[in-house]
């Protein structure tokens, strides 16, 4: 009887990490995220396929394709191993609290905002959830990448997902150093600022510049604004601004201590309009996974004063 409960737990897990590997196509991936060695994820699936007699999945040296029968397996174990997964889930919440390894892809800055100043308390709240936090400004397929949810701005989330939103909204503020300010003096609407040195930011996924939008006359206007300097990491806009190299169009919340310390000082604040605010994302299911509940009323709650 042992023997045979461990044959039935070895082709369970061997299921699992064959879902993993298609999702992925990637020996490497998969391991990664089961951590266990690429050789040992290459090394389980060799045995499922003895065991079913029928290749599942094709290897060459740049990536892992899989065959029509591993198409037919990935559809008819995949739903199974996802109610498995959730029914576990719910007898633990049942008895205790929620448990589980959670993986959230999300933007630096809302995961400075958000998530990073209550951490401490959402780790003791739920001792037994491991959190993952994996900061991208670029977009990532969260299904394809293993995530349980994502966390972006309401104006650029992925579609055909749901979605709940995380806060009122993020105001901007046009701001740059006292020293720059005094040297070039302040703009007065926001046209003036194509006389200004604009420190700018692309977003790393699509290679678009965020825009910079304001409300004149009771309308939004979108101005391009240029300048010497471009960056890929929100931070280093931060850096450039205090350091007195040009002007920034930053959410206030990112920065709160430059602002509070004189660091950096507003401009245009009359023509800021807010951001339609930050939304955790997930795939549509018919449950959700406890351990995702857990963090999305976490994340919804208002924060204590």
């Amino acid at each position: 009887m042992k023997k045979n409960l461990s044959i039935q737990r070895d082709s369970l897990n061997a299921l699992s990490t064959f879902v993993l590997v298609a999702r992925v196509r990637s020996f490497t991936q998969a391991g990664n995220q089961l951590g266990i060695s690429a050789s040992a994820v290459s090394q389980q699936m060799r045995k499922l396929e003895a065991q079913l007699d029928v290749r599942l999945l094709q290897r060459n040296s740049r990536q892992v394709s899989v065959t029509e029968a591993g198409e037919q397996l990935l559809a008819e174990v995949t739903p199974s191993l996802e109610q498995l997964d959730l029914a576990m889930q719910r007898v633990r919440a049942a008895h205790d609290e929620p448990t589980g390894l959670l993986r959230i892809n999300t933007s630096r800055l809302a995961a400075g905002l958000l998530i990073t100043p209550r951490l401490d308390a959402f780790l003791a709240r739920y001792p037994r959830i491991q959190l993952e936090l994996f900061t991208d400004d670029a977009f990532s397929d969260i299904v394809q990448d293993g995530f349980d949810a994502g966390i972006r701005l309401g104006a650029f989330l992925a579609r055909d997902m749901v979605s709940l939103p995380l806060d009122q909204g993020q105001w901007e503020a046009v701001v740059a150093s006292p020293a720059y300010w005094q040297a070039h003096g302040m703009p007065q609407t926001p046209a003036d600022l194509a006389l200004y040195d604009c420190i700018r930011f692309r977003l790393p996924g699509s290679k678009r510049f965020v825009p910079w939008i304001f409300v004149v006359g009771g309308k939004e206007q979108s101005i391009e604004p240029t300048g010497r300097l471009i960056f890929s990491d929100d931070a280093y806009v931060t850096r450039a601004a205090c350091q007195g190299y040009g002007v920034a169009h930053k959410f206030v919340g990112s920065i709160q201590e430059e602002l509070a310390t004189g660091l950096l000082v507003p401009a245009l604040q009359s023509f800021e309009r807010p951001w339609s605010g930050f939304h955790i994302y997930y795939p549509a299911r018919k449950q959700m996974p406890p351990k995702l509940r857990a963090f999305i009323d976490f994340l919804r709650e208002a924060p204590p004063v």
